[in-house]
Parts: structure tokens; C-alpha cells; sequence
């Protein structure tokens, strides 16, 4: 009987464990790189680019896009020209004075604001009639809107 000085050293050294060495380390480069293009391919700036939405889910968006990257004063100026053109350029004023109040950032706006809603008057009521609607809200602004519009 011959023993041999090594025992079976060859065991285990076949094509499957070249293929698992192989695979172990494949496999995580492989699941790196697709995590990292799973996450690049994400959409993180909130706007939809699907072309699979539908028209109402793209306007409200785009809706809400525009309202969002607005200035809050360019948002309050076109609410209060469509009061003065629902109601009357008192309406507008009283609004406008309420928005100063409650929220004061706005006050440094509120005189180009006025400007721009005595100017809006003279185009809707005309001269005369607007400039009967000024009142001291910041300043006399609104006046002097009607008085650039009218000039």
C-alpha cells in the first residue's frame, strides 16, 4: 500500500470553482455599475419628462413650474390686475395693502406694484376715472402710474 505524501490537493480545482472565482469578482463591478446608472437615470429635479403622461398631468405641471419659479411679487402683481379687471382698482388697492401687511418682504414691491396697477386703470377706465381711485397705498404710486400712462 502507497500513501502518498500530499493528499488529494487536485479536488476542488475543475472549471466550476475558475467559474466562481470569476463570478465573485465580476459580480460586484457589475451591481456597482448598475446601481450607479439606476440612480443617474432617476428624474431627482421633480419636473416630468415621460412622454407616457397625459396632457392634464403636463399642464398642471407645468402650472405649478411656473407659479414656483416666479417671484412671490410678480405673482401677487398679475392677481391683482386680474381683480382690476373683475372689479375696480379700489378692490386691487385694498388687496395689495393687505398683502404688505401680512407679509412685509413685499413692501419693497409694493410701489413699482401700484405703478403698475395705475397704469392698468387708465387702460380700463381711462384717465379721469382712474385717478379717482388713488389712495395713499405706498405712497402715492398708484397716482403716479396714472400720470405715466396718461403722459
Amino acid at each position: 500500500m502507497t500513501h502518498s505524501i500530499h493528499p488529494q490537493t487536485r479536488r476542488g480545482r475543475g472549471p466550476a470553482r475558475r467559474i466562481g472565482r470569476s463570478l465573485a469578482l465580476v459580480l460586484p463591478v457589475v451591481l456597482v455599475l448598475s446601481g450607479t446608472l439606476a440612480v443617474a437615470s432617476v428624474n431627482w429635479s421633480g419636473t416630468p419628462q415621460s412622454p407616457v403622461l397625459t396632457a392634464a398631468d403636463t399642464s398642471a405641471a407645468s402650472a405649478s413650474s411656473r407659479t414656483a419659479a416666479r417671484a412671490p411679487q410678480d405673482v401677487l402683481r398679475d392677481q391683482l390686475l386680474m381683480e382690476l379687471q373683475k372689479k375696480d382698482p379700489g378692490a386691487a388697492l385694498t388687496q395689495l395693502q393687505q398683502a404688505v401687511n401680512d407679509r412685509p418682504s413685499l413692501a419693497e414691491h409694493c410701489a413699482s406694484i401700484a405703478r403698475s396697477l395705475g397704469k392698468a386703470a387708465v387702460r380700463v377706465y381711462g384717465p379721469t376715472k382712474a385717478q379717482s381711485y388713488a389712495r395713499p397705498v405706498c405712497d402715492t404710486s398708484f397716482a403716479s402710474g396714472v400720470v405715466a400712462a396718461n403722459g
